[in-house]
């Protein structure tokens, strides 16, 4: 696997979008409004812009100059997401010691659009951001889409992770009819029809009705709908039609199965996207696996959850960890 990184990169036009939009809040009379606002401008404090494999990503490193023995993780989204579907997550991990790694795969977020959408393709841009951060031994944690973009990288770079955490990720029953339907349809619902929703309560509407079990703040709402706003649409077709393969979702099992680290799958009971008992079947193919399910929690774990989400991957990042380790993450930290 070969993967090319040019020097840090200017920030994305979407990111400077934003960037302008925060400055706009930082100006209002409504109170939530503008400490939300500060909020923001704190995170983007931290955030950084580099071309991998010859397009400009986005991530976000809380803690750039960490030591060599603190422990890292590395955060990948869920398709049409972005990263800030961790950020809550990201806080309370940063409260504990772990230093975070949170990117925007490209078309997403505040990466710019690519040409390949490949799982291949995916993981090539993971390896040019851990050798352009000189990371030697991390952690990662995936959902949805990133769950498929860490096994992959993981069948290669094994030795390199110490441990391995999916949310809402399993076996996908799939067959030739559905592998032609899924890159319509799904691009479709998305593209098409919830992208040209404006008001961000129709917008939560939906979700509840169909992807989250549990309630979350307008803040975390307005980061969904911008998770819409900011893909692109060639993002959206072009993942849907490479997770759709028959060769991508009946490798799972044995992709899981070649693994020997440590391997933690959570599901949401109310899941009705990856149902909670194919979760529990591809963990069933792990050879140091664990399963998780959550009875009041449905697709989208790191918005309805988040300290839930940050709990079970501390609790897999200890797991894997010397004696040593375990007491540099010690308890929480006060910010």
């Amino acid at each position: 696997m070969t993967s090319h990184v040019d020097a840090d990169a200017a920030p994305t036009e979407k990111f400077l979008l934003y960037q302008r939009e925060i400055a706009e809040r930082l100006n209002s009379r409504n109170l939530r409004t503008h400490r939300y606002a500060l909020y923001e401008q704190s995170l983007i404090q931290k955030s950084r812009f580099i071309r991998l494999n010859g397009v400009v990503h986005h991530y976000h490193d809380s803690h750039p100059d960490a030591p060599a023995d603190m422990p890292t993780i590395i955060l990948i989204h869920g398709w049409d997401c972005w990263w800030m579907w961790w950020h809550e997550v990201i806080a309370h991990l940063n409260q504990h010691g772990v230093r975070t790694i949170a990117y925007d795969l490209k078309g997403h977020g505040w990466s710019d659009e690519g040409t390949d959408y490949s799982l291949h393709a995916l993981s090539l841009d993971l390896h040019a951001l851990v050798q352009h951060l000189g990371l030697k031994r991390y952690h990662i944690a995936a959902f949805s889409l990133g769950s498929f973009v860490a096994l992959n990288y993981a069948q290669q770079f094994e030795h390199e992770i110490c441990s391995l955490t999916f949310f809402n990720f399993g076996i996908f029953p799939n067959n030739a009819q559905l592998e032609k339907v899924i890159p319509k349809v799904i691009p479709f619902i998305f593209d098409k029809f919830l992208r040209k929703i404006k008001v961000w309560w129709l917008i939560y509407a939906y979700a509840r009705l169909t992807l989250a079990r549990n309630h979350t703040t307008k803040e975390n709402i307005l980061v969904g709908v911008n998770s819409l706003r900011f893909i692109s649409g060639k993002a959206i077709r072009e993942t849907a039609k490479a997770l759709a393969k028959r060769e991508v979702t009946e490798s799972l099992p044995k992709q899981i199965a070649n693994l020997s680290i440590p391997v933690l799958l959570v599901a949401g009971k109310g899941d009705q996207v990856v149902r909670w008992k194919h979760t529990k079947a591809l963990y069933e193919y792990a050879k140091r696996g664990r399963f998780e399910l959550i009875k009041k929690c449905g697709h989208l774990i790191t918005l309805e959850l988040p300290q839930k989400t940050a709990e079970l991957i501390l609790s897999q990042i200890k797991l894997a960890s010397s004696p040593s380790e375990v007491t540099l993450l010690g308890s929480e930290k006060t910010p």
